[in-house]
């Protein structure tokens, strides 16, 4: 955990600094934003930024979205400025900390954003099967592609394959292929020069370079364009990388992470992917099966999800009845364990009693599930469509229909959406932006989706 905090915190950078180091986070300070930026575009890093919230926090937020520069940020203040916290949040803040700060309430804080990476849970001899190969091949230097369907866990397996290697101590970097635009993606990847482009207002460092001497994770990395792979594999080969408008090289020491969930294999064949860099990627490979073929997986990620969102959430302690844990057994879970997270939280949200029912388990009407008529919202009666309502639509009107119904079930997550109805991250980014620019995208999903 790299925590970079701004400001004196009200006089309390001292006691902070102490706290989150006594965590295992390694802490950097800044004098103000200005000087917050220039160490991340010089690629120092953060998981985490905290923030004196009479600071204007608004201002930290909207330049971090203009960069692309993807983290967390928490509002500290005194605890009588109530009127400040609020307009923290509204600015941007995912959290507010009172100062002077409270060692149980700051390693709250910190957990919630380590403990997702830091999990594997698993029950089933095939996770334990993967595990052992992590095991095996962590401490090389050897690149490892991690295939499996969305939402499987391969992002989970690649941090804890650097958790066990030599580079343990340095930054594990992770760049969405999917979700950056083709346009920015190389500027993301090796950095720019100020000028190099339009919007390109000071020099920034890549991933590459902010990955130097640890790990670099691309994910999905079956959705970047051909022609940009021809520069990623010369980066892979050489150890060095051109910033954007630069003409002199950098040299990195990095170890490539890859994952994928199509099959590259075929990908080469239709020409969407390079062979060459499918082989440079393809020294390891790691498969992380579906959910629905490691059933023991269910309950005690279920479980771990239960307590998660019940503390997230300050509800009453939940269990999961021998009902839910039934129905929750004989889905299908074509989301895998991302969709399981999703249904949880929201079951965690929707029970009314210690206990988690089987009503409070919503699941999607898809024809891959296995609920028989009695839980109702699966019965004939509630799946059936009423045809009538189709007639006189358009096709673009009933697909965007669709679409808006998938994001609002999978609470905004675009990778678990884009699985669901069966087409690319990269088509639904393009179909949301189409609806947005069309004034047809609602409030609600803007929000959700960012």
């Amino acid at each position: 955990m790299r925590l970079l905090i701004i400001g004196e915190l009200e006089g309390q950078i001292g006691a902070a600094t102490k706290i989150a180091r006594s965590r295992g986070a390694k802490v950097s300070q800044a004098p103000n934003i200005e000087a917050a930026l220039t160490a991340l575009r010089n690629g120092q890093g953060a998981d985490m930024i905290m923030i004196e919230a009479k600071a204007d926090v608004a201002k930290l937020v909207q330049m971090l979205e203009a960069e692309r520069i993807i983290v967390p940020v928490i509002a500290c203040g005194v605890q009588s400025d109530s009127a400040i916290a609020v307009k923290a949040i509204k600015a941007g803040a995912k959290e507010y900390i009172p100062l002077p700060p409270d060692e149980e309430l700051i390693a709250a804080v910190l957990e919630a954003i380590t403990e997702e990476v830091h999990a594997v849970i698993h029950a089933s001899p095939l996770m334990k099967r993967v595990l052992e190969l992590a095991d095996q091949i962590a401490n090389s230097e050897a690149s490892v592609l991690i295939t499996g369907e969305s939402g499987t866990g391969k992002e989970v397996i690649a941090q804890y394959i650097h958790r066990k290697s030599k580079r343990a101590g340095n930054n594990f970097i992770s760049v969405n292929c999917a979700a950056i635009p083709e346009a920015l993606l190389e500027s993301e990847l090796f950095g720019h020069e100020k000028g190099a482009f339009t919007g390109a207002v000071a020099r920034r460092i890549g991933k590459f370079e902010e990955a130097n001497n640890g790990t670099l994770l691309l994910d999905e990395i079956s959705e970047m364009d051909i022609r940009l792979q021809a520069k990623l594999l010369r980066a892979i080969q050489e150890h060095e990388i051109d910033r954007v408008g630069s003409t002199k090289p950098v040299k990195v020491n990095i170890r490539i992470l890859a994952t994928s969930n199509r099959d590259l294999v075929q990908e080469t064949k239709k020409n969407t992917f390079r062979e060459d860099l499918y082989f440079r990627l393809n020294v390891i490979s790691i498969h992380i099966p579906p959910l629905r073929d490691r059933k023991e997986d269910i309950q005690p990620i279920a479980e771990f999800f239960v307590a998660k969102y019940t503390k997230a959430n300050g509800t009453q302690q939940r269990v999961l009845s021998a009902a839910a844990l039934d129905k929750l057994m004989r889905y299908s879970w074509p989301g895998n364990v991302r969709e399981l997270e999703n249904i949880i939280h929201r079951a965690v949200l929707l029970a009314t009693g210690t206990d988690i029912a089987p009503e409070a388990i919503t699941l999607p009407n898809a024809p891959a599930s296995k609920e028989p008529a009695s839980y109702g919202e699966n019965s004939a009666a509630q799946t059936s469509l009423n045809k009538n309502e189709l007639v006189g639509r358009t096709v673009e009107s009933v697909e965007r229909e669709l679409i808006m119904d998938t994001l609002n079930y999978c609470l905004g997550n675009r990778t678990h959406a884009a699985n669901i109805l069966g087409i690319s991250i990269r088509t639904l980014r393009n179909k949301l932006k189409q609806y947005s620019d069309e004034g047809l995208l609602p409030d609600d999903i803007k929000s959700k989706t960012g």
